[in-house]
């Protein structure tokens, strides 16, 4: 069997109190995220970081200081490898602090793969994450000279075992009576007005879940957390739909649709901020499901995926993802 090379892609995340600044400053220097021109771009992102700073160093002292992020996404590695078999390495490569597409692609080179498949731990496409990992990673290579026939996976969001490992965690930790609150990330509003197919896919991953669970229709919600900045960002939020249900008397179910691992909007936003909001709007209920981790329809999801890129050509897009998914990367399958 030919030797594969399989890259994770996933956020990162500061691991020690004096890595939050710059990797801050790392995720608003993304063009991705602020698209001016450099040395423009440099200024803002700098002064985004400094001004920053402060508050992230609170919010990552409520979880040791650091993020749990590297350690659990070195967990769902070994957990696919296992499932993968001896001829397979799975390698990590994270978008604003270390491991980083440059050090990973030097592992990847070393190791001499037939076949590289690079697989992003964001079941939604954004231009902002998968996009921006994808295109770093690509340019890392080139930079030094590794040049292995690749397969990207653009997205997942209704892939079925990925949808059947949320839909065994909801029904594990669904309140009685409540109401379900498939919480995102959000995203500017212009982003999405640019073309980005996420809130498309977010809609598509929780009408599959609810229909897995077999919630009715006006037992589910979806809502954005984790708004920053002056931009008109999608909605609803998770602050409106809590106070919502506050207004419908009901209590409610959050589960985080976007998030594959646990981490600072999870953990601190999910777990402590929006609960104590939940807690001043005397809501009945106010659970919070877990993010699927190494749950091992997840680990089937992302191992089914694998193979599907390795028996296919490079050039595989769905009819319906035409429109937004670059013809060099592999989609969601029907």
């Amino acid at each position: 069997m030919p030797k594969r090379a399989i890259v994770l892609f996933n956020l990162g995340g500061p691991d020690k109190p004096a890595a939050i600044q710059p990797f801050l400053f790392n995720l608003f220097n993304d063009p991705a995220i602020i698209s001016q021109p450099q040395p423009l771009r440099w200024f803002i992102a700098n002064l985004i970081s400094k001004r920053r700073a402060p508050i992230a160093q609170k919010i990552y002292a409520e979880i040791g200081g650091k993020s749990p992020l590297l350690n659990l996404t070195r967990e769902q590695a070994a957990a696919l490898k296992n499932r993968l078999g001896s001829e397979t390495e799975v390698f990590i490569s994270m978008r604003y602090w270390h491991p980083m597409s440059a050090s990973t692609a030097k592992a990847v080179k070393n190791y001499n793969p037939d076949k590289i498949i690079l697989l992003p731990l964001y079941p939604q496409f954004s231009t902002s994450t998968t996009g921006s990992s994808i295109d770093d990673w690509h340019q890392a290579a080139r930079k030094i000279g590794l040049n292995k026939p690749t397969t990207s996976i653009c997205c997942y969001p209704a892939e079925i075992n990925f949808v059947k490992a949320q839909a065994s965690l909801l029904a594990e930790h669904l309140a009685p009576s409540s109401r379900v609150l498939f919480s995102a990330h959000g995203l500017p509003k212009k982003i999405i007005d640019g073309g980005d197919p996420y809130q498309w896919q977010v809609e598509q991953t929780a009408a599959a879940i609810a229909a897995e669970a077999g919630l009715p229709d006006d037992q589910w919600r979806i809502c954005y957390q984790s708004r920053v900045g002056r931009l008109e960002w999608i909605r609803p939020s998770l602050d409106e739909e809590l106070e919502q249900a506050a207004a419908d008397k009901i209590g409610v179910t959050i589960l985080p649709i976007t998030f594959v691992s646990e981490h600072s909007e999870t953990l601190v936003e999910l777990d402590i901020e929006y609960r104590q909001l939940a807690e001043k709007l005397n809501l009945l209920a106010y659970n919070r499901v877990p993010a699927v981790g190494t749950q091992p329809d997840f680990i089937t999801c992302l191992a089914d995926l694998v193979e599907s890129a390795s028996t296919s050509g490079n050039n595989l897009i769905t009819d319906q993802a035409e429109r937004w998914c670059p013809a060099d990367r592999l989609c969601c399958p029907k």
